[in-house]
């Protein structure tokens, strides 16, 4: 039994019997041998078996006993990876050292997230096992530098695609000559001479394909098996067997046409490559969300310093400052109101379109936007504490949680592969031992027909056609997969949770209603009303104005318009005092307003914004204005019920206008007033009762949600925040796309099935056949481009996929 010994620094201990506590919870872990904690060091000594064990146990162990262990987070930039299974690999790695605490490899987004104790590992550690398993760990790297690598990988691939193709496609031509009901295609007899065929070949296969042996190597040295793998032995098969027959052929005397293979290994390596090229195309996009939350910051900020106002950079603020913030300004950090009134627009926070009224003593937060009115702001929270610092944190993390799916692809290369090569080998000993005894050439040829025929051409296929078919095809809908993973686990989905503004509601207050009192018509409360307004900045007075001007009611001339911060308006129209706001403001005034209190509560309990309005010192009447519900919602929720998924409201509006927009759509349940980080628990909390999230949303505030569902979907007509923390663009703005999504994701990888179907019925007819001798290697070629053509074929149905409404 091997021992190690390890010290931990325990936190949050406050008495020695916290650290009796401590130790004999380790002591009852399974494989310590013998745990000692000292109190006031605050340490841990712990002696352990580590194949029984490990420090995450202990992790967890003392997190349920109530403390923590001092550990130290950290995120590098992975390079060279060329599927899942290599992050799986540097992920085991990397656990494998001693003091860590976990550790993630995302594929999608090439970035290791890991966990560990300072002191007993850290970052050169982890570069050099990554350096041993081949790839390359990058330290330091700026974002720009990011983006550069990112930009340079796709113009590589997208050279390395375009030249395969070039000199694929005179070997392709040859391809006929295999059909002879495709003989009257004509074929330049040069293009069938070995020689010309081999120059063409060669630089496909061993420069160009290069990158799949390194790959290859790199699979089978750790003791696994990729599609590299598949793509290597595959290609390689048919490659050397055209060298041999070439060489046959040359010792024949140069006669006749020998049986080559040289397009399918050709072809198989260049269609790889576009699916290659797609994906550093989606990877390139992954970082796009972080960069543009930093750009919202404030860049600078108005400070009381020394009784002078001095404008310096934001990060230089600290805690305790007094800030002054203009209307029109962003708020540059969170804080205090010390002095001043305005209304602010915390939509990138909240998601909600109505400003929010500030006075003095409430908080304000950092890049929302001051509307009206002067403010002076004492600072709370600067730098990484401020809200929206959070969301850019939350954003990254739950990026970097998210471990890419492993292609299936890959699963089943894992056992397919040593299956095929155990087949062929024993079907050269037998043939060579047993059926035709020292004839070395006739015991290669059933072998080659069997890795021929086994070549993962359609394999390879399978899933990238499909993908391209389904997510062409749901492009034309208005629907964006980021990638080909997204498209298949959108399936799974039996949960759906909504944001409201923007996503179930239009996100722009609209003026809904007019009631009129005391003998004025809606023409003259409306003209009264809008005209006031047109002086006003507010959103609601903004909403006011864009309903009379499309209803071409005439404005009239307004003098002496004054806001009364908190209440209302007050201005002369046409010579006439008119006011329009709450309840307090006609109270001021003395315009009594009971008689319209009834319908002013029904219109509240719809989720209404209704405003009193005054002339000349009599109520006139009321006008409501709302966030209306797009006009598809309630019949898309209906859609998501008819396929068996659960539908749920999130929203940082009041309880109140929330159950009205939930009543109305046909919602199951709905959860109001939660902030960004509310919004991201929720979700958690039903990916812990296992359920898989889409969660659908249009503003900053559902960035953090969006990356930490299942799925992420994010309205079209929202932020580019949201689009690029979502896994789906929904580019029409309509609900109607949630289904699509989940309807296109099904149909999509139930073709993929079809199509592995397709390309293992011939390995599974062919295989047994050609071991026993009855396949020529021509024929085997022939299969498999014909199951290459079935593939291709069903995943081009797709693209006339109609989802019925």
């Amino acid at each position: 039994m091997t021992q190690k010994e390890l010290n931990l620094n325990v936190t949050g201990m406050t008495c020695a019997a916290c650290a009796n506590r401590v130790e004999k919870g380790l002591n009852k872990t399974d494989g310590v041998s013998e745990a000692n904690v000292n109190f006031a060091l605050e340490r841990a000594t712990v002696k352990y078996d580590p194949d029984v064990t490990s420090i995450s146990a202990f992790h967890d162990k003392i997190k349920k006993l109530g403390y923590d262990l001092q550990t130290t987070d950290a995120s590098f930039d992975i390079e060279d990876m060329t599927c899942a299974a290599c992050a799986n690999r540097i992920e085991k790695g990397i656990q494998k050292a001693d003091g860590i605490v976990s550790a993630n490899v995302n594929f999608s987004l090439e970035k290791l997230n890991v966990t560990y104790l300072e002191g007993t590992t850290g970052p050169d550690d982890f570069k050099t096992i990554v350096d041993k398993l081949g790839y390359k760990l990058i330290m330091d790297q700026t974002n720009d530098e990011k983006q550069n690598h990112k930009q340079d990988e796709i113009k590589r691939q997208t050279m390395k695609f375009i030249a395969a193709l070039i000199l694929t496609l005179p070997l392709l031509w040859t391809m006929v000559a295999h059909f002879s009901f495709l003989n009257f295609i004509p074929l330049p007899d040069f293009l069938m001479n070995p020689f010309v065929q081999l120059i063409f070949a060669t630089p496909v296969q061993f420069i160009i394909g290069g990158a799949f042996y390194v790959g290859a190597f790199k699979a089978l040295r750790n003791k696994s098996a990729n599609m590299d793998v598949l793509v290597a032995l595959g290609t390689s098969a048919a490659y050397f067997y055209s060298i041999y027959q070439t060489v046959k052929w040359i010792k024949d005397g140069m006669t006749g046409h020998p049986e080559l293979y040289f397009e399918a290994s050709a072809v198989i390596i260049t269609l790889i490559l576009l699916g290659k090229l797609f994906e550093a195309r989606a990877k390139g996009k992954t970082s796009a969300a972080i960069e543009k939350l930093l750009q919202l910051k404030a860049k600078t900020a108005r400070v009381e310093r020394d009784g002078e106002v001095v404008e310096i950079a934001v990060d230089d603020v600290v805690s305790g400052d007094v800030v002054l913030v203009r209307p029109g300004e962003k708020v540059p950090v969170d804080g205090t109101i010390i002095e001043g009134k305005s209304a602010l627009d915390e939509s990138m926070i909240t998601g909600e379109s109505m400003p929010v009224e500030k006075n003095s003593g409430d908080n304000v937060i950092g890049a929302t936007v001051n509307k009206n009115g002067a403010l002076k702001v004492r600072a709370t929270n600067v730098g990484k504490d401020t809200a929206l610092s959070q969301i850019i944190k939350m954003v990254e993390e739950a990026q970097g949680s998210k471990a890419d799916v492993q292609r299936l692809a890959d699963k089943i290369s894992g056992i397919f592969v040593p299956v095929v090569v155990g087949i062929a080998l024993l079907t050269f000993l037998i043939w060579i031992v047993f059926v035709d005894p020292g004839h070395f050439e006739h015991a290669l040829i059933p072998t080659i027909s069997i890795l021929v025929i086994a070549c993962p051409c359609a394999l390879g296929l399978a899933t990238p056609t499909s993908i391209m078919a389904g997510s062409g095809r749901a492009a034309e809908m208005g629907l964006l997969f980021k990638g080909g993973e997204h498209l298949g686990r959108t399936r799974d989905v039996d949960t759906v949770v909504l944001d409201k503004t923007g996503t179930v509601t239009q996100g722009e207050p609209t003026l809904t209603d007019v009631e009129v009192a005391n003998g004025f018509s809606a023409s003259d409360v409306l003209t009264y009303v809008s005209s006031a307004e047109r002086e006003s900045e507010h959103p609601l007075a903004t909403a006011i104005v864009r309903y009379a001007e499309s209803n071409d009611v005439e404005l009239q001339d307004v003098r002496e318009f004054e806001a009364v911060p908190g209440y209302g308006i007050k201005a002369i129209v046409n010579g006439k005092s008119v006011y329009v706001g709450t309840r307090q403001l006609m109270a001021k005034y003395e315009i009594e307003s009971d008689e319209m209190e009834s319908r002013i509560q029904e219109l509240e309990a719809s989720g209404k914004t209704a405003m009193l309005v005054g002339v000349e010192g009599k109520l006139a009447g009321v006008v409501a204005v709302s966030d209306v519900v797009k006009p598809t919602s309630k019949e898309a929720i209906e859609r998501l019920h008819d396929l068996g998924i659960e539908v749920l409201m999130l929203t940082g509006d009041n309880k109140r206008t929330a159950d009205a927009i939930g009543r109305e759509v046909g919602i199951d349940h709905v959860i109001a007033e939660v902030l960004p980080d509310d919004k991201r628990a929720q979700v958690e909390v039903l990916e812990q009762k296992g359920k898989r999230v889409a969660m659908v949303g249009d503003g900053i505030n559902d960035a953090p949600a969006l990356a930490e569902a299942t799925i992420g979907m994010a309205m079209g007509t929202g932020t580019d925040i949201a689009i690029e923390a979502a896994d789906i663009t929904l580019m029409r703005g309509d609900l109607n796309s949630v289904p699509d999504a989940i309807l296109m994701s099904r149909k999509t990888m139930r073709n993929i099935k079809e199509n592995l179907f397709f390309a293992f019925i011939y390995n599974s007819i062919g295989i047994p056949i050609a071991a026993l001798g009855l396949l020529a290697p021509w024929v085997a070629g022939a299969a498999m481009a014909f199951s290459s053509v079935s593939v291709v074929l069903n995943a081009l149905r797709l693209q006339r996929v109609k989802l019925n409404k």
